[in-house]
């Protein structure tokens, strides 16, 4: 015969158990069905930005493609598509996939949160320029609509984020930039930045490393199938071709057009004893790092001298305002200064 106290100890073990799993809302199993349901609904709104942003850009979104983008099979992929078809969000023809005017307003809010939150990151926060794109791919699948103009809003209503690309506007209308690739110029022309690509991330992250951000002028010197080389930003610059493809440009007029080939200094260029006057900060100085300058009162025409430099080599303290500053070399990377 079984001990009671055993059987009643097992049963509460049991109901225990069933209550952590069923209990209504918080259970194990209601969790993973949220959880499910979220993966699924992630993947759809991934699905319509890639189908949208192929239209956008003259290609054709394919099974294979769709595969890579959403990191699944493409039995997943057929299986997805088919849940979009019946959702109304998609129609199929001899294997297009075409978005209904339903798949295309649903990919626009993806695509509009998505550029919306980076400029946010860019310009309010402490976000490194590489993390921009990963960050604002986790919020786009979280902002509601209205979150989505609150953010716009907040944002006095920009037309293009940070790598330039355009931000559609709450009725879906887009202002988009006319440019071509870099490595479409000839050699002596000058041109403007207005869109760096953002993917593949290792190709966008040497983009950044070199400083280059839209809105740059720069003179091509030399293209060949080893090397892009142009001057821009008081600086020579070379990318491999590849590279350089990622980089959109509008030419200007060269006769009408000036890019700079003096040397363009920055305040880590000064040595201990050496002043200078501030110039401006660097366009890549965004978010809470120019806001500190700014607060710090690195203005243009603020002089500024080095004092000392650490024992390591780095800080170096610079008196700016009549007080001493502290900045890491990066930091002072920023500041572009004139010598009296």
């Amino acid at each position: 015969m079984p001990d009671p106290l055993t059987s009643l100890l097992a049963a509460a073990l049991i109901a225990g158990t069933g209550l952590l799993v069923f209990w209504p809302e918080r259970g194990l199993y209601w969790r993973l069905q949220r959880a499910r349901g979220m993966t699924e609904r992630v993947l759809i709104e991934d699905a319509l930005k890639h189908i949208h942003e192929s239209e956008m850009e003259g290609r054709r979104a394919t099974l294979h493609s769709l595969a890579g983008v959403l990191q699944v099979t493409a039995d997943q992929v057929s299986s997805l598509l088919s849940q979009m078809e019946e959702r109304g969000l998609l129609r199929v023809e001899d294997d297009h996939y075409h978005l209904t005017p339903q798949g295309r307003d649903y990919a626009l809010h993806i695509v509009r949160a998505h550029r919306l939150w980076e400029r946010y990151l860019a310009e309010h926060s402490g976000y490194a320029v590489d993390e921009w794109h990963e960050q604002a791919h986790r919020q786009e699948h979280l902002l509601s609509p209205e979150d989505v103009e609150a953010l716009a809003l907040r944002l006095n209503n920009p037309t293009h984020d940070p790598h330039g690309d355009p931000i559609p506007s709450s009725d879906g209308k887009m202002v988009v930039p006319e440019g071509r690739a870099l490595t479409s110029l000839e050699a002596d022309q000058a041109a403007r930045i207005v869109h760096l690509e953002d993917e593949p991330p290792a190709l966008y992250a040497q983009l950044v490393a070199q400083g280059l951000h839209p809105g740059m002028e720069l003179r091509l010197l030399e293209k060949s199938s080893q090397r892009v080389r142009f001057w821009a930003d008081g600086a020579e610059q070379v990318l491999a071709p590849i590279v350089a493809a990622n980089v959109s440009v509008v030419p200007l007029p060269g006769l009408e057009i000036h890019v700079e080939q003096s040397a363009v200094e920055h305040l880590s260029d000064l040595e201990p004893g050496e002043k200078a006057v501030v110039a401006g900060l660097s366009p890549t100085c965004r978010g809470s790092e120019r806001r500190r300058f700014l607060d710090l009162g690195i203005l243009p025409g603020t002089a500024v001298e080095a004092e000392m430099i650490s024992p390591s080599g780095d800080p170096t303290a610079y008196r700016v305002r009549g007080a001493l500053l502290a900045l890491r070399r990066e930091q002072a990377e920023y500041i572009r200064i004139t010598r009296p």
